[in-house]
């Protein structure tokens, strides 16, 4: 009894480190695209090195939070992950392929911002 509340409560702990990981991915995903807001308006926005580590660590936190919440036996919404999971694949790949080039286009620029923030709206208000 005592050693499956150790187990449980070590469970939520890595679950909630893993959440903060994953928060600061998205800090870190959305603070480059906020930090090149100016640029973008003149149309010489790019990609920095801190949005692709963000969303790739977005990737494997995301993955990391799933499995553990199964594996702890708690309900995971698999098509609200799914959505998510398409959204932050077209955003690292609009980062990874754009990343070496001096100068990205708005539209591929603004979609990354769009693709995250709509992520961020789906993991807080699909419930």
């Amino acid at each position: 009894m005592i050693c499956a509340r150790l187990v449980s409560g070590a469970m939520d702990v890595l679950i909630h480190v893993f959440v903060g990981l994953h928060i600061v991915g998205i800090g870190a995903l959305l603070g480059g695209f906020f930090s090149q807001l100016k640029a973008m308006g003149t149309g010489e926005a790019r990609m920095t090195p801190a949005m692709l580590h963000g969303a790739l660590t977005m990737l494997v936190t995301g993955a990391a939070l799933v499995g553990l919440n199964q594996a702890d036996d708690n309900s995971v919404d698999n098509i609200k992950i799914g959505v998510k999971l398409a959204l932050l694949i077209v955003v690292l790949g609009l980062v990874y392929v754009k990343r070496d080039e001096e100068k990205v286009e708005s539209a591929a620029f603004g979609a990354v911002g769009a693709l995250t923030t709509a992520n961020i709206f789906i993991a807080v208000l699909w419930t």
